[in-house]
């Protein structure tokens, strides 16, 4: 599987707000299912970004389609070369 991010820019009215919860329990099912990896929102700028494992773009763009939120939102996807930080590395060896 390949690493693809994908950035979302939104804006929200009643009818956003109103399907978000429907919108959260759809992301936590991909996220129980190893497809998202990250899923991180801002509110101040109005942005999403998620990075999440698929074979393709297409691939991809048919899981977001899944959300209640998807008609909202403008995206790019990006298919991702290096990902490195804290959460992909090993534990630190500790000695008792």
């Amino acid at each position: 599987m390949k690493k693809f991010q994908v950035s979302i820019k939104f804006h929200m009215n009643d009818e956003f707000m109103a399907l978000i919860p429907e919108h959260r329990a759809y992301v936590n099912t991909l996220i129980e299912k190893s497809v998202i990896d990250q899923y991180v929102v801002t509110l101040q700028s109005q942005k999403i970004w998620i990075t999440m494992s698929a074979k393709n773009k297409r691939e991809v763009k048919k899981q977001l389609s899944g959300s209640p939120l998807y008609k909202y939102w403008e995206f790019e996807i990006e298919e991702l070369n290096v990902i490195d930080g804290q959460l992909h590395r090993l534990p630190a060896v500790q000695l008792n």
